[in-house]
């Protein structure tokens, strides 16, 4: 890279200064442009080219493929000060490039845009949503802790939190996704026992909001309350949660009482379903320990991925806005059916505290919903089969809409007691509306529900 003066950056503390050592710079210009006159830069114009200059790689307008494994450094100095920040020697990571399982370019790049969103101190780019999961959970959990987590979730997260990790000795307890401070704070005092009988602590407060895929809400504010009201402050666990389906447009948990947001970038911020990525937020403090693992274990993503989130970053509110809009409009012809049991759509909330949590927590309903049709697996099989501009297949967040059957595909690891207690019935179709044209989506529903 072209033009590296060491006066452009902001990269030397106090005691590397006093060695004399030149630390190579880093991508982030010593004064990124973040506000005009008196006014603050919103998200949607960051993208563009925040934490990028280019006149370090020749003038290219958008950020090169940095595609190597391992960077030079200046001199052997700065090179032990970038890996005592790999070791957690010093905290947050290396000064500079190092090896391309700890960073590089493009993940950093990207990584200081989706920080902008939801305001957080520090992000981490990860190869997939459930590396993302995992390595947060290995950062907290010891042998003989407790996690407590909402339900229902996500059935790997639901996987690797009772069946992997329980092979280590860890133990778990959950309360349903719409429960109330004080249902939170029983079950908290029952893990913090059991934690205490195992020699372990309660580690990680694990949320999922809106549940996949029933939509029901989690109440932020309410779980910290509950953990505040159990836990003094030196004991108190850290609350993640997985923001895929509302973030990071229609939900900032960050702002309500979460420490560490999580998301997979599979979904609406690679928005294309040609990725697969995880992201992770949150205080410096508490991502610390989440990427010692990631540097450990090497479950950062690669370039050529990283590069494409950012090209997807560019586009991510005018996509999620058009899909939301669409949401809309098709859920209001859906909800009238006569072949339509019900709808878990988060603009038609009837029940009272879930429509207190969503005015409280979110900005957007989204545009990933629930659709009952009436009947059971059969009939929800009909209606998927016949769909022509929609497509079958799992995943969500697209610019495509698609559709599928969770307790007969993501979910159908769960078993039948735990389905039916997570609300997961036979007749549940998740549905994720693109970009398409909304009356075209309409026109497709309706003949598809005229088979069933």
């Amino acid at each position: 890279m072209a033009d590296q003066n060491d006066d452009q950056y902001d990269t030397q503390d106090d005691a590397t200064e006093d060695l004399g050592v030149a630390v190579t710079p880093r991508h982030v210009p010593k004064a990124p442009i973040e506000k005009i006159g008196g006014r603050k830069l919103k998200p949607a114009t960051l993208m563009m080219g925040h934490g990028y200059d280019p006149a370090l790689s020749e003038g290219s307008l958008k950020p090169p493929i940095f595609l190597t494994s391992t960077f030079a450094f200046e001199n052997a100095a700065a090179g032990k000060r970038h890996f005592e920040g790999i070791t957690g020697k010093r905290p947050g990571g290396a000064d500079g490039l190092v090896y391309s399982r700890f960073n590089g370019p493009n993940q950093e790049i990207f990584e200081d845009r989706l920080g902008v969103w939801d305001e957080a101190e520090d992000a981490l780019v990860f190869s997939s949503g459930m590396s993302a999961i995992a390595t947060v959970l290995l950062a907290n959990v010891n042998q003989g802790d407790v996690v407590v987590h909402s339900g229902p979730l996500y059935a790997a997260t639901e996987t690797l939190i009772s069946k992997v990790l329980g092979r280590f000795g860890v133990t778990y307890l959950d309360f349903p996704a719409g429960a109330s401070p004080d249902k939170v704070a029983e079950v908290l005092e029952q893990a913090k026992a059991q934690a205490a009988k195992n020699g372990g602590k309660v580690a990680i407060i694990y949320l999922e909001s809106p549940a996949n895929p029933t939509n029901a809400l989690v109440d932020i504010e309410g779980v910290a309350a509950a953990r505040d009201q159990v836990f003094d402050t030196d004991d108190a666990p850290p609350i993640a949660i997985d923001n895929t389906f509302l973030g990071p447009l229609w939900q900032k948990p960050l702002k309500h009482g979460a420490d560490i947001v999580i998301y997979s970038l599979t979904k609406y911020v690679g928005g294309h379903s040609d990725l697969v990525a995880g992201g992770v937020l949150g205080s410096k403090a508490s991502m610390d320990p989440v990427r010692a693992i990631r540097n450990t274990i090497g479950t950062i993503c690669d370039p050529n991925t990283a590069w494409m989130l950012m090209r997807s970053l560019e586009t991510l509110e005018l996509r999620m806005t058009r899909a939301g809009e669409n949401a809309e409009k098709i859920c209001a012809f859906l909800r009238d059916h006569p072949k339509v049991e019900g709808l878990g759509y988060l603009g038609f909330i009837s029940d009272e505290y879930q429509k207190d949590i969503y005015n409280r927590h979110c900005s957007g309903a989204g545009s990933t919903f629930s659709l009952f049709i009436k009947g059971g697996e059969a009939e929800g099989f009909a209606f998927l089969d016949a769909l022509k501009i929609a497509k079958l297949a799992v995943s969500l967040g697209g610019t495509e809409t698609l559709a599928s059957l969770p307790a007969a595909m993501t979910h159908l690891s769960v078993s039948d007691e735990r389905r039916a207690a997570l609300g997961i019935t036979d007749n549940l179709v998740r549905i994720s509306i693109g970009v398409e044209d909304a009356d075209d989506l309409i026109s497709d529903f309706e003949q598809a529900l005229e088979a069933v």
